[in-house]
């Protein structure tokens, strides 16, 4: 029965032992497949933490070595800028050398300057005495005359008209330099007169209108907070400075001067925009096309609006009534506009108010006079942008609007490039240079001076007769001094005159210039 059983289980038992038999293979391969991987787990572990290991090595050694060249660099740049310091410093200490040097022998000219007019004061004086002998001995020489008249009546038997016209014919000669002198001092006398009364109207007229002296320049450096806001004003591949060149009109012009940026252009209007644009962009910081497009636009209204302003202010002022609201703005526009470091507007303001009184004490029309000064440098406002002359453009610009008669030729005329017809283009000129030769109203370097007092010696030495020149008074005058051997009292004046016309035709300048000339001669001998 048994047997049976077992007979019949058996293929059962078969199966079962070889599910149980593939079983325990499958979790021994598991197993075995857990190990391995494990094992290469660990083994790719070990390798990626010396590959790690490897590359932390390396990249210390790489920034040490970048360390160094940077730490090298450095130096190097510090040395270079060290010797340039230097270098500089040299440049300056020996320009300061050449100024004190340049000074002192202006010091020293200037003194000897002083001596000599002490020697000629104390001549002058001898001269004075010896004027009033030669008086008493033209007096004696004319009852000499007289008494020769007589005698010549008595013993020629001729009539008086006759032996009046002998004495005459033979003392002509001897009279001539006595009446040359006489007409010379009847001249100064008159001069004098004469000026001593323009003094007195001119002191008045600045003195109810006494401003401050307008010296200014043109704005054209831009500061920078960094050296580094110059890469993005350029902007990628120069973008933004191409976009604010372009917009503004003006020339940016970014070189090796630390913390700005320059400026260039021939329109003071536009440089004024690109100016306050470029502020504003660098104090904001956000600087692409479309905001510089933006900022350009703002600026070019907020100038257009201060000119207005300026203008309207500048007629309530002089106080010259109605005017064109095109010439307001013409006027607000000079003040962006310079000459020789004067504000134009300034200068024409202050013209106006001197014009206005110098008119009221003669007993013109002081308002015209005041609207005349206002604009007779109008042309200025534009003459960077028409071809012609500030005084050309003027003059079309006041006959386009219909000025007055007196304006127009007060502008035609402030230059002297034609003749005043009226008072109130004299009083305008007048007004003009007072208000240009005031001290400190115009800037001028050292060079242009120095270039100037040159000229002046110069143009005196070229004449026949002199001999030595000095130009003093910060070239307001210029006293020449001629050899008494080859020039007379009487050519002195021609000399004074021939030098003062080359002044006038050779050289150009604010106010006047003085020309004296002097002939001294000594007669030396010695008591044994």
């Amino acid at each position: 029965m048994l047997n049976v059983v077992f007979n019949a289980l058996s293929p059962v038992i078969w199966i079962a032992f070889i599910v149980l038999g593939l079983i325990m293979g499958i979790v021994v391969g598991f197993i075995l497949r857990v190990k391995l991987h494990e094992k290469s787990i660990k083994n790719t572990k070990e390798e990626a933490d010396k590959i790690l290991s490897s590359a932390q090595s390396e990249a210390e050694k790489i920034k040490k070595d970048s360390i160094n060249e940077a730490k090298l660099e450095v130096s190097e740049l510090k040395a270079l800028a060290e010797q340039d310091i230097k270098e500089r410093k040299s440049v300056v200490i020996e320009l300061e050398n050449k100024l004190n040097t340049r000074e002192d022998t202006l010091d020293r000219r200037s003194s000897n300057l002083d001596r000599r007019e002490e020697m000629l004061n104390t001549k002058e004086s001898k001269i004075d005495e010896r004027k009033a002998e030669l008086e008493k001995q033209n007096n004696k020489v004319e009852a000499l005359l007289k008494e020769q008249e007589q005698k010549l009546v008595e013993v020629a038997g001729m009539s008086k008209e006759d032996a009046r016209k002998i004495i005459m014919e033979s003392v002509h000669e001897a009279m001539r330099d006595e009446i040359a002198t006489y007409i010379r001092d009847e001249e100064e006398k008159a001069k004098a007169v004469v000026k001593t009364k323009a003094k007195n109207v001119l002191a008045l007229a600045i003195q109810k209108y006494a401003s401050e002296v307008a010296g200014e320049t043109t704005v054209t450096t831009v500061s920078l907070p960094v050296e580094e806001m110059k890469g993005r004003i350029i902007g990628r591949e120069g973008r933004n400075i191409r976009a604010f060149e372009s917009l503004t009109g003006v020339d940016l012009i970014i070189d090796d001067t630390p913390e700005a940026v320059i400026l260039s252009g021939f329109d003071p209007v536009r440089r004024e925009i690109a100016r306050r644009s470029l502020e504003i962009l660098v104090t904001d910081g956000r600087i692409h096309p479309g905001r510089i497009e933006e900022v350009v636009d703002r600026c070019r209204s907020d100038v257009e609006m201060t000119m207005r302003e300026l203008g309207e202010d500048a007629v309530f002022k002089t106080g010259i009534g109605k005017i064109h609201p095109d010439l307001v703005r013409l006027i607000g526009r000079l003040n962006f506009r310079t000459s020789y470091g004067q504000n134009v507007l300034k200068h024409s303001i202050e013209t106006a108010m001197i014009c206005g009184k110098l008119a009221a004490e003669i007993g013109e029309n002081e308002i015209l006079a005041r609207r005349a000064g206002l604009l007779h440098d109008i042309g200025k406002a534009v003459d960077h942008e028409i071809e012609g002359s500030h005084v050309d453009i003027g003059v079309e610009i006041a006959q386009k609007y219909h000025e007055p008669r007196e304006v127009i030729d007060a502008i035609a005329s402030h230059h002297e490039d034609v003749a005043p017809k009226s008072v109130i283009a004299v009083l305008v000129a007048a007004a003009d240079a007072l208000s240009s030769a005031r001290p400190g109203a115009r800037s001028d370097s050292i060079e242009n001076y120095t270039k100037r007092l040159e000229n002046l010696e110069a143009i005196s030495k070229s004449i026949k007769g002199v001999k030595e020149s000095y130009a003093i008074q910060a070239g307001r005058e210029v006293r020449v001094i001629v050899s008494p051997e080859q020039v007379d009292d009487l050519e002195t004046i021609t000399i004074a005159r021939q030098i003062k016309e080359e002044i006038e035709n050779k050289l150009s300048y604010p106010g006047t210039i003085k020309v004296t000339v002097i002939r001294e001669t000594r007669a030396t001998d010695v008591a044994k």
